[in-house]
């Protein structure tokens, strides 16, 4: 990501989002604010474009090499 000034604001969340977002973060060792930067750049990627994002376009693709047989055989 590029290292640019943030600007503060302010908002609420549910606390189970906030939760989430916190034990994400733990997990990662990283910061709760780059965890909300992300989730709300893909956010406004998906909004803006229209399109799946990247990782479940890498998913499918992964599961169309690993599965391809199966899947032709279920589309009898």
């Amino acid at each position: 990501m590029p290292n640019t000034a943030n600007e503060e604001f302010s908002s609420q969340a549910a606390p189970e989002v906030l939760s989430a977002l916190r034990k994400i973060a733990e997990s990662e060792g990283r910061p709760i604010q780059e965890i909300l930067d992300e989730a709300l750049r893909e956010y406004i990627e998906r909004k803006e474009k229209g399109q799946p994002r990247r990782q479940v376009i890498d998913a499918f693709t992964q599961s169309l090499s690993e599965f391809d047989q199966l899947y032709r055989e279920l589309a009898k």
